[in-house]
């Protein structure tokens, strides 16, 4: 992993809060997820940066050096974006649209209607699993807007100062090859996979903790849970050895089977963000509602999950036209 600016400011949130609970809560993030999060630096930076303790989170001498450079090297780097924004936005519009987006069933439509709506100007898009990563492109203005995915009622990361609105809300389920005992009811109780071999996704919000903790309200703590792109979990699945919680959202595959979980214990939301400062801000009304329109578009090819939101009002696409400009988080 290479070493970023972000991953420099949450070493000096932690150093400035003297906790990693403290520090969690300042930047927005679930305790463990920030907790994950310092590990992967450490490991990349090679050693411990805090001694940790009932009193609170100190600095290592490796940690001290790596304060040292960080509070150097943000105010210069932030000071240089500020500087490459101001002169961008002396352009009178959008000359682009430049979407970044982590694995969710809305980039390719929502690229589509973009190109029609705007046939004489560009649309680029750059994929990555890591939410962080796509806010601080915006942030720097690398991309226009990011189009993310985020459990349940969390929010991303504060530090970056992006507007984020919600696009959908999709019930999580899990998604079991043709030939497993349950496959086929027309919902499973989360204790009854309480034996299962499970796979996600990687990502860096609290997805996985938040279905460990569903988990353990069912009853059950899961086993090793392996960490693949989409492709491996797919394979995973198809080659009978597990299950995979999945978007209600994803496309139908020969030989395998997704199933509601009784309850919808876990939740997840596509948002799309960009800086408010930014030229892309006066664009910002236009390209959710696009995004709304192609998540729609996706739901009328999803049959069964069109039935199943029948009967689940507080799930699906959020409202469109002028309310979806007022249904910012």
């Amino acid at each position: 992993m290479d070493i970023e600016l972000r991953h420099l400011r949450v070493i000096c949130v932690i150093a400035e809060t003297g906790s990693v609970t403290k520090a969690a809560t300042a930047l927005g993030l679930p305790q463990p997820a920030l907790t994950t999060q310092l590990q992967r630096i450490e490991r990349a930076l090679g050693g411990r940066l805090f001694e940790r303790d009932r009193r609170g989170a100190r600095p290592t001498a490796l940690g001290e050096l790596v304060l040292t450079r960080a509070r150097v090297l943000i105010p210069a780097v932030e000071g240089l974006r500020d500087d490459a924004a101001q002169l961008v936005r002396t352009g009178a519009a959008m000359a682009r649209y430049r979407i970044g987006a982590t694995n969710g069933p809305i980039t390719g439509g929502l690229v589509q209607r973009l190109s029609g709506a705007h046939p004489g100007k560009e649309v680029s898009t750059h994929a990555t699993w890591s939410a962080d990563e796509l806010a601080d492109a915006v942030h720097g203005n690398r991309l226009d807007f990011a189009l993310i995915g985020a459990c349940a009622d969390s929010t991303p990361a504060a530090e970056h100062g992006l507007i984020w609105r919600t696009v959908c809300v999709d019930p999580v389920w899990v998604l079991m090859h043709d030939g497993h005992p349950l496959a086929g009811r027309p919902e499973v109780a989360l204790s009854e996979l309480a034996g299962e071999q499970w796979a996600s996704a990687p990502g860096d919000g609290c997805f996985t903790d938040c279905f460990v903790a569903a988990s353990a309200r069912a009853g059950f703590t899961p086993r090793h849970i392996f960490e693949m792109d989409v492709g491996g979990c797919v394979d995973f699945v198809t080659g009978g050895a597990g299950v995979v919680l999945c978007q209600a959202t994803f496309r139908g595959l020969a030989g395998i089977t997704m199933v509601p979980i009784a309850g919808t214990p876990l939740r997840w939301r596509h948002l799309v963000g960009w800086h408010p400062d930014g030229v892309a801000a006066d664009a910002a009304d236009e390209v959710v509602a696009l995004a709304v329109a192609a998540y729609e578009d996706v739901i009328e090819q999803r049959p069964a999950y069109a039935a199943w939101l029948a009967d689940h009002p507080d799930f699906g696409a959020a409202q469109r036209s002028v309310q979806i400009a007022k249904n910012i988080d």
